[in-house]
């Protein structure tokens, strides 16, 4: 795996957002690759100056989708069996498509969006919703919407640490928990804003 990484760096200091972009495309796909190497190398590579961090998100978006889409229409049209047979050529365990299949099956599409920001489940979920035949809009929404907050923090928090990115690969899935803290936080502030923001309306029109 460290010679793998290696390779995968290299790739991506080569072609900058193209290796972004095909990396991050094999990682919804299935393919094992750590989306923390992709995208906190990518990150670093922002605060060298050798990227732009909107360019990268662009990059790391489109690869995410088209990887997702490529396993859902593997699911959507092999089905878990063609997954059992074939899947270990390029290295998918059963037990993470299990593991992916029970949050979809605990919490449907909407495991699509939440899985996005959790390790393992976020590289196969594509697989389980298209083994359901679910409504392709309603999945690439759900997609989008769950990549977009994931992509841009790993890329901030690599650009943030500088050279010292790696530590996000010393994290591991450690640093989706803090994400996952750090999103509910953000978005439970957002709403008791709202609330307040909405109820000092109404006293106002009331007065």
């Amino acid at each position: 795996m460290e010679q793998l990484s290696g390779m995968f760096l290299g790739f991506i200091d080569a072609w900058g957002y193209l290796a972004v972009a095909v990396l991050m495309a094999l990682e919804n796909a299935c393919v094992p690759i750590p989306s923390e190497l992709i995208l906190g190398f990518a990150g670093y590579m922002i605060f060298a100056g050798r990227m732009s961090f909107g360019v990268a998100l662009a990059a790391g978006m489109a690869g995410g989708m088209a990887g997702s889409f490529l396993a859902y229409v593997v699911g959507h049209k092999g089905g878990r069996p063609f997954i059992d047979k074939y899947g270990h050529y390029i290295f998918i365990k059963p037990s993470h498509v299990d593991m992916a299949q029970r949050w979809f099956d605990k919490y449907g599409l909407k495991a699509v969006f939440f899985s996005r920001m959790l390790p393992v489940v976020r590289t196969f979920i594509s697989l389980p919703a298209g083994f359901a035949h679910v409504d392709m809009k309603r999945f690439f929404l759900y997609t989008f919407l769950g990549s977009l907050p994931w992509t841009a923090l790993i890329l901030a928090a690599g650009m943030m640490l500088g050279e010292s990115w790696q530590m996000l690969m010393q994290l591991g899935h450690r640093a989706s928990i803090v994400f996952v803290v750090v999103f509910v936080a953000v978005v439970a502030i957002m709403y008791l804003r709202f609330k307040h923001r909405k109820a000092s309306a109404q006293a106002a029109d009331v007065d």
